[in-house]
């Protein structure tokens, strides 16, 4: 049954985004602010299918940002999911992500568009300066930054590689971070073709202030963030396994 509702979640999915994508094409024409209305409501629509075919909710805990709040929220990454339900929590959020996904038809014009600040991770200290120039221009607008320490979605539980940039934008910016955790990789994994039903947890912790040392502060996130997370992985993992050992009952 798992399988079944996910090939429709699918197939919906990607038929649903693809005409998504070209009817806004004339919003590419308009104030950015116009292309995040739209973008909820490609999320809001991606939400109820993942309730009616799959199964599966979402829910946030803690406090986000206010709007025009100045600080950088740092985000565990383990799912697609990560990077479309911010939106919702968020006013005009601004992801720091990989060049690559600029390449991306008709998607990729819609990221340009919105300001999002693309790194190519192969161009070392002049990727981290680019990041922190473009940062200031968000901040000045007023948006809130989100980038994923780890650079890309990882297996819940598997060793965290934090990347150098948060630590970059934390002592140039001058700013509060705020630590986010989630367990949304347990339902829909990295890569993973298999949705899960239950229900993902993202939550906002308290934030680590401005004034630490480099690696004091990457040692405080470390351990609020993956402490948390592991905290909510493991929250979702029975209801999974309870969700796999029912479907396989009712296939036998």
């Amino acid at each position: 049954m798992i399988a079944l509702r996910s090939i429709l979640f699918n197939v919906t999915f990607f038929a649903w985004t693809a005409i998504f994508l070209i009817a806004c094409l004339p919003m590419l024409a308009l104030p950015p602010r116009m292309v995040y209305v739209a973008g909820k409501v490609w999320i809001r629509v991606n939400i109820f299918l993942l309730r009616w075919l799959v199964g599966l909710t979402h829910e946030f805990r803690g406090t986000p940002p206010r709007p025009g709040e100045r600080v950088i929220l740092a985000v565990k990454h383990q799912s697609a999911f990560d990077t479309m339900v911010f939106n919702l929590a968020i006013e005009q959020p601004v992801f720091v992500l990989k060049r690559e996904l600029f390449w991306i038809p008709l998607f990729g014009w819609y990221l340009w568009h919105c300001g999002m600040i693309a790194i190519d991770r192969a161009s070392g200290s002049k990727a981290i300066r680019s990041m922190i120039r473009q940062s200031h221009g968000a901040i000045a607008r007023g948006q809130t930054l989100l980038i994923f320490p780890e650079g890309t979605r990882t297996v819940p539980g598997a060793p965290a590689n934090y990347q150098p940039g948060v630590a970059a934008l934390y002592s140039q910016l001058d700013l509060p971070v705020i630590p986010v955790a989630l367990n949304t990789g347990v339902f829909w994994g990295r890569r993973s073709f298999l949705k899960h039903p239950g229900r993902m947890v993202i939550e906002f912790l308290d934030p680590i202030l401005p004034g630490l040392p480099r690696d004091q502060f990457m040692a405080e996130l470390h351990k609020r963030l993956e402490q948390a997370s592991d905290r909510l992985v493991g929250e979702a993992s029975g209801v999974v396994g309870d969700s796999v050992d029912n479907s396989l009952g009712n296939a036998s």
